[in-house]
């Protein structure tokens, strides 16, 4: 039984484990983020190309779009991506809840096109919290919610939008955090293919 007090524990998670990404931002594993926006899809495979072990993708079963192995390459070994089809909205975050709690993925990144309560996202956090205690890796959960998203309950909510240049390039907005303020970046990719990060406001 789900501890309902634990549930409602809203206190910051300060000390557990953290993903290093791009810039040298810094997410907490074991706790479930989101991403919005356009461009969240980028976004979304820099996190996971950050991790070690097996990535789950789960995508809705009425959605045509897959994920094109040869341009995932700068991002993620594609190799380590499981894709997944479920249902409805609910069926989508039951299947990542099973799968952060496995203890056998590094991230689990769902696209849903609704945006979930709070308690289905409070039990998506005590999923990935027991994963962490079963695999390696401890997991991260990454929803990818449409338009400007606003999922509540999230330890933190990016925005990633395109931007109009000569070659890719991105604005990447930390909407929400736990644990630091919002701030703003342009993303694009230097001449060795590293991914860069450009402050433009209220980054450190």
């Amino acid at each position: 039984m789900v501890n309902q007090a634990h549930l409602l524990d809203r206190r910051p998670h300060r000390d557990g484990p953290e993903l290093t990404l791009a810039g040298g931002l810094r997410v907490a594993r074991a706790r479930v983020h989101e991403i919005c926006g356009a461009a969240r899809w980028v976004f979304a495979l820099e996190w996971a190309g950050r991790t070690s072990g097996p990535v789950m993708w789960i995508k809705p079963a009425w959605s045509t779009e897959t994920l094109f192995a040869p341009g995932l390459g700068p991002w993620c070994d594609p190799t380590r991506i499981l894709t997944v089809k479920a249902g409805q909205t609910r069926d989508i975050l039951w299947a990542m809840e099973e799968a952060l709690d496995s203890g056998a993925v590094s991230a689990v990144i769902s696209e849903v096109s609704e945006i979930p309560e709070l308690t289905p996202i409070r039990r998506l956090h005590l999923a990935a919290e027991r994963g962490a205690q079963k695999g390696a890796e401890a997991p991260i959960g990454i929803l990818l919610t449409p338009e400007r998203g606003g999922a509540p309950g999230v330890e933190t909510r990016w925005q990633v939008t395109p931007l109009p240049s000569g070659h890719p390039a991105w604005r990447l907005d930390r909407v929400r955090a736990r644990m630091a303020a919002p701030a703003s970046w342009t993303m694009a990719r230097d001449h060795s293919g590293a991914l860069i990060l450009t402050p433009t406001t209220g980054a450190d």
